[in-house]
């Protein structure tokens, strides 16, 4: 349900969660399987099978400061060499880990992992809380509707 997150601080690369190993159910704090990697975005809109031009995305602009911008820097570098957690069903994943970050830059509001992944279990939840926020803000909002081979969800 809803994809896959990443987050473009700079241009052309995207940073983002992923599973590695075996998929754990639950999470293991001593066997991460799981990792953060930084992709181009046509690498990242190619993770879940298919061209990037082909595949339905909600793109939105967040504004940050300069101070954010290096703080999101900092957060991606520490946890590039060391996942502060593991992908799981029962865990963090991509839109968790991104909901994660941008609260690290106040962006969204701050909640413990555990509340983080209860409360975003899917992108979609991530995706809907981020157009809310955009459409009181003002940011800018850029959609692609996607292939008419494939049956999209509905926001």
């Amino acid at each position: 349900m809803g994809g896959h997150v990443g987050i473009e601080a700079d241009s052309d690369k995207v940073v983002n969660f992923l599973p590695g190993g075996k998929f754990h159910c639950f999470a293991k704090k001593n066997n991460k399987h799981s990792s953060f990697a930084v992709h181009t975005v046509t690498n990242f809109h190619e993770i879940l099978g298919g061209k990037p031009e082909a595949v339905k995305k909600a793109i939105m602009f967040i504004p940050v400061t300069i101070q954010q911008k290096q703080k999101f820097g900092s957060i991606a570098s520490v946890y590039f060499k060391n996942t502060p957690c593991e992908y799981a069903l029962m865990g963090m994943r991509c839109g968790a880990a991104a909901h994660d970050m941008l609260a690290q830059l106040d962006i969204l509001t701050s909640n413990s992992q555990r509340k983080t992944y209860r409360k975003i279990f899917y992108p979609k939840k991530l995706r809907k809380r981020l157009l809310k926020k955009a459409s009181i803000n003002g940011w800018k909002v850029v959609r692609q509707k996607g292939s008419n081979k494939r049956k999209w969800e509905k926001d």
